[in-house]
């Protein structure tokens, strides 16, 4: 009678961890646990560079948010992250949103830096100052094999 009743406490228990495994699981995919209430906020990049929905949104080297979707404005063809960020975080209307990467070929996220206005960003708002990713093989070719130039004039003026 003892044998039995331990295996149910041991198949309760492990029940519950495979419960809470999984409900850590979907609440971390979504980002839910950022914490609290939030609001979302736009901003418009010219370059994404690999930035997708549930990256994350650092202030000061602090999570403060995610990124919700990144989708594409075909009026202008550039990008639009909507980000989802703490409701305790008060952005002013002059701050700066860049796409930085976790290491040299880690990860996308979006950093903010606060501007030094009065006014605060509104919930549905646009960051107007971005940065965009940086196209790190770009930048590679052009170290590895130099800018061509080809409109320079062989010939000397007279």
């Amino acid at each position: 009678m003892k044998k039995t009743t331990l295996e149910l406490y041991v198949g309760i228990f492990v029940l519950m961890g495979i419960a809470a495994v999984a409900y850590l699981t979907l609440k971390l995919g979504s980002g839910s646990l950022v914490g609290g209430e939030t609001y979302l906020v736009e901003a418009r990049f010219t370059n994404a560079g690999g930035l997708h929905g549930g990256s994350s949104v650092l202030l000061a080297g602090v999570t403060v948010g995610r990124v919700e979707a990144v989708r594409m404005d075909p009026a202008d063809y550039s990008a639009i992250a909507t980000l989802r960020i703490a409701k305790v975080l008060r952005l002013p209307t002059d701050s700066m949103a860049s796409i930085k990467t976790t290491g040299l070929i880690g990860d996308k996220y979006v950093a903010l830096s606060p501007g030094a206005e009065e006014a605060y960003l509104d919930p549905g708002a646009r960051i107007t100052m971005t940065e965009s990713a940086v196209d790190l093989e770009s930048l590679i070719g052009k170290m590895a094999f130099g800018s061509v130039d080809t409109d320079k004039d062989p010939k000397p003026a007279p």
